[in-house]
């Protein structure tokens, strides 16, 4: 049996009356407390503005939250083609999320899921 060591976090719905955007922080750096090598992907229009910098409107404000999982390790990638949907520029992300295009994304679940580790969406 393999050894869950890499948890992959998918995120589609930014809605702030929403949970998920909180649980998936939440995950993140639970996840890599317990040391679990964390990637989370941003995907859909709604998803990627998690990754936006300086969001206006809505509470909570998440860009401390997101800033601090990446001080910690954890790994933030935004779906280009949801990016480019929105208009969603790369100077317009948090410093340290990259884009990661559908290709990649399809790549890392037949990954992880070939090595038997955690794939979660929220």
């Amino acid at each position: 049996m393999t050894k869950v060591e890499k948890v992959l976090l998918l995120l589609k719905n930014m809605v702030y009356e929403s949970t998920s955007p909180q649980e998936t922080l939440k995950f993140a750096k639970y996840y890599r407390s317990k040391r679990f090598k964390v990637l989370v992907i941003l995907r859909g229009p709604m998803g990627v503005l998690l990754g936006k910098k300086d969001k206006t409107g809505g509470l909570p404000r998440y860009d401390s939250t997101v800033q601090e999982c990446i001080d910690m390790g954890v790994e933030f990638k935004c779906c280009q083609l949801a990016s480019d949907m929105i208009g969603l520029k790369k100077e317009e992300l948090i410093p340290g999320i990259e884009f990661i295009c559908s290709k990649e994304v399809a790549e890392l679940f037949l990954k992880y899921t070939e090595e038997n580790q955690l794939i979660i969406t929220l």
